[in-house]
């Protein structure tokens, strides 16, 4: 940015013998960029003039929905890799659990899938065995209940004795 004689133009540039301002640069980018067209409305048939500000040139809807599929192809190709298991088989344990995590019975996997638990002791490495899945669980589940307490029945005992026979009642009288 330079400075001009008047405040007023502060942002003003010699093109070709006449000025332009920054503001009808940006309005001209803008333009260029509204011609844009979303592919996948062309290839719809669809005829309306959508902004397709996204790669492809795609507009938003089309945009959601590709990255939606995206995602999707994305977990299955994880779960049916690191897990063993098929994508049904991941839906049969869902649906067998009700759709909710196991242990909080709270998350429902909607915004951000559940976590395939297995256990660790059974199979060395990145990939599992089938054999080892244990159920689906939330992400809060899998890494801070039994990660953090690494499977540990007698933990998992102490914690359900805890909240039955807090020790700070016997301290504290009420």
């Amino acid at each position: 940015m330079h400075w001009c004689s008047t405040t007023a133009h502060a942002d003003t540039h010699s093109k070709g013998g006449r000025l332009t301002t920054s503001r009808n640069r940006s309005t001209k980018a803008r333009s260029r960029k509204s011609d844009k067209r979303c592919k996948d409305c062309t290839a719809e048939g669809i005829t309306t003039r959508r902004k397709a500000p996204y790669p492809g040139p795609r507009c938003t809807t089309h945009h959601r929905a590709n990255k939606k599929q995206r995602k999707e192809y994305s977990h299955k190709s994880h779960v049916e890799e690191t897990y063993g298991i098929t994508y049904e088989q991941y839906w049969a344990i869902y649906k067998a659990q009700g759709g909710v995590c196991f242990i909080c019975k709270r998350a429902n996997g909607t915004r951000r899938k559940l976590s395939v638990d297995h256990d660790h002791s059974c199979c060395s490495g990145s990939t599992s065995c089938s054999k080892c899945v244990r159920g689906l669980l939330c992400s809060t589940c899998n890494r801070y209940v039994l990660g953090h307490l690494r499977d540990d029945t007698t933990a998992l005992q102490r914690a359900i004795w805890y909240l039955a026979n807090p020790p700070a009642h016997g301290v504290i009288k009420r």
